[in-house]
């Protein structure tokens, strides 16, 4: 990107200054103006009018008068600019009138150059034609040119001056714009944070939901069943001890894994640790069944083309519904789960013969006093992916519980 000229950096740094001033201390800004052209008006009408007046004899106390009300109105510009420009063109048409053609009329554009910076086009248009008047009065009263030599010039300064005041005015607006729409992409790039900070909250606690949920209860029915073997049958104990030990550093393991990836000086390689697959399934259902409940598992088809992301959601709504029958299917309960990959992609049904308690207000197995996020969890997986869940009690008898999962085929799957 080329480096913008020293002196064109030196203007721009000066025009900020004297902006910075401008907003923190317009009044102060206003008087040193207004203080300037006073001065220097009343210095012209000290004698120095006379070298351009067509009438040397206006009285001095006139000239005096006339250069104070077309400077000093100046002061208030900025608040009332029209009746500012109207007090100005009346002294102007005095001084035209009477021939001191006074050079302090050339101070209205100051006030031309703030009214086309903040009021309406019509309203410029009208001060226009407010200060030619003047020029108009003087051309006729005392020609010494022809008439247009007289105005042309005069005009051609003040549209200048206008569209040099619309210039600034086109300028600040677009700036303006410019950061108006930089705070809105700020709120809107804050907002976008907002709502991914919240959705991955939500993935967050749907991970640990799963993993602590589902290892705690494999880790529950073996210790219920080592207490019970311990005092028949001490070798059966141990291995359940050794079952405790095994489940638990895995669900360390798992959450460990999960906790590193929200450090700030987490590694990179902790995003790439592998989730668990369809593959897993397999070890899983030997810990449910280590657990003390008998599963009975078919698989039909080849998992080789189900995309990661869906064999997580399935892996994860199988953990779900196995844990669910441990803890609320009950003494004697039996599970199946049927997994099927075919043309129109995965199904999966998980069923259990237990009688425990019934389903909760959302249609989960849980205690109707709990607050269970199980099919809420399951829900959420499946809706990624555009599937189906079924959750829901058999008939009965036999009864039961069923979960039926549908993910459809990956479209961009060959």
């Amino acid at each position: 990107m080329t480096e913008p000229h020293p002196l064109t950096q030196l203007l721009q740094r000066s025009t900020q200054r004297v902006r910075a001033f401008d907003r923190r201390r317009p009044l102060v800004w206003d008087v040193l103006v207004t203080g300037f052209f006073v001065v220097a008006a009343l210095v012209d009408a000290s004698g120095g009018w006379r070298n351009t007046a067509p009438n040397t004899s206006v009285p001095g106390w006139l000239v005096v008068l006339l250069s104070t009300t077309l400077s000093l109105p100046l002061l208030w510009r900025r608040r009332r600019p029209m009746a500012v420009l109207a007090v100005m063109v009346a002294a102007s048409l005095v001084s035209s009138w009477s021939g001191a053609m006074l050079q302090a009329s050339l101070i209205q554009m100051i006030v031309l150059f703030n009214i086309a910076m903040r009021l309406p086009l019509p309203t410029l248009g009208r001060a226009g034609l407010m200060m030619t008047a003047p020029l108009v009065v003087g051309s006729f009263r005392y020609p010494e040119d022809s008439w247009d030599q007289q105005i042309i010039p005069y005009v051609w300064a003040y549209a200048m001056v206008a569209l040099l005041g619309i210039a600034v005015r086109s300028r600040q607006d677009y700036t303006q714009a410019l950061v108006e729409r930089a705070r809105r992409l700020e709120v809107e790039r804050d907002q976008q944070a907002q709502l991914a900070a919240a959705a991955e909250r939500t993935r967050i606690a749907r991970e640990m939901h799963d993993i602590i949920g589902h290892n705690l209860s494999v880790i529950t029915g073996l210790a219920d069943g080592g207490s019970y073997a311990a005092a028949k049958s001490p070798e059966r104990a141990a291995q359940a001890l050794e079952a405790i030990g095994t489940t638990s550093r895995q669900a360390l393991g798992e959450l460990r894994r999960l906790l590193d990836v929200l450090r700030d000086d987490a590694p990179a390689t902790a995003e790439l640790a592998p989730q668990p697959a369809l593959t897993d399934l397999g070890r899983l259902i030997d810990g449910v069944r280590a657990a003390g409940l008998p599963v009975r598992s078919t698989v039909h088809g080849r998992a080789d083309a189900v995309p990661a992301g869906r064999q997580l959601t399935v892996y994860r709504v199988v953990q779900e519904a196995l844990t669910n029958t441990l803890k609320h299917a009950g003494p004697g309960a039996q599970a199946s789960v049927d997994v099927i990959y075919g043309d129109d992609g995965v199904r999966v049904e998980v069923t259990d013969t237990g009688v425990g308690a019934g389903a909760g207000a959302d249609g989960s197995r849980r205690p109707s006093t709990g607050g269970g996020r199980g099919l809420t969890g399951m829900r959420e997986r499946t809706a990624l992916y555009d599937g189906t869940l079924e959750a829901g009690p058999l008939p009965h008898p036999p009864g039961g519980w069923r979960v039926r999962l549908h993910l459809p085929k990956d479209s961009e799957t060959p």
